[in-house]
């Protein structure tokens, strides 16, 4: 499969061999849905906590006696039942949302989604970035090369240079992610796609061992 490869100037400079394994996969959102919600499960954070009855403060001490009040029974002020007392079976922190997941499907999914936006144009490959220094100012200046087929919703795929690396990170709206370490669900939170063909390497050796 053949890609058109650009230089950082926005120019043609060629094409690019793309591996089919990765870029020229057949399409299954079912696939792609199930990877992703495993995704947002495994990164999930539980926040929300309440406070069972031994957790809240108070209620050491029995309201009032057993028997003769006329009253119902009780023996803590921190009872369910009460208010300001324990929450019976309400959220609690230590939740785990976590879900497992074949490592085959999760690779087949991010497969699925770098094929459909290199088939819907939007993936751009480019040739090499060369930067004099590590700025943020001359990280920009390459991508406003690309205006015209690139918008706003971003994400960088880094090869693994540092330099680069702390160039983009700063730039509003781009995201940049380690070609070693991309996956189905981060690829979707972003349009478009810059990657250098050195990207293209690091992704076949780590995802097509």
């Amino acid at each position: 499969m053949q890609a058109k490869l650009y230089n950082q100037d926005g120019k043609e400079a060629g094409t690019t061999e793309l591996p089919d394994a990765i870029f020229n996969v057949p399409q299954n959102s079912a696939l792609v849905k199930q990877v992703v919600e495993v995704e947002r499960a495994n990164r999930r954070k539980p926040l929300a906590h309440t406070k069972v009855r031994s957790e809240v403060r108070g209620g050491g001490k029995k309201p009032w006696k057993q028997k003769g009040t006329g009253r119902a029974r009780h023996g803590s002020i921190r009872s369910p039942l009460w208010k300001g007392g324990g929450t019976t079976f309400g959220p609690r922190n230590e939740t785990v949302f976590k879900k497992h997941i074949n490592k085959k499907m999760r690779r087949k999914a991010l497969f699925i989604v770098l094929s459909a936006k290199v088939k819907d144009g939007e993936c751009v490959f480019i040739d090499r970035i060369q930067l004099n220094e590590s700025k943020t100012k001359a990280f920009s200046k390459i991508i406003k090369n690309f205006k015209e087929t690139l918008g706003r919703s971003l994400a960088f795929v880094s090869s693994g240079d540092a330099v680069l690396e702390r160039a983009a990170r700063n730039i509003e709206k781009l995201s940049v992610y380690q070609a070693s370490q991309l996956n189905a669900l981060d690829l979707l939170q972003k349009k478009f796609l810059f990657i250098p063909k050195s990207a293209i390497e690091v992704i076949e050796k780590t995802f097509l061992k």
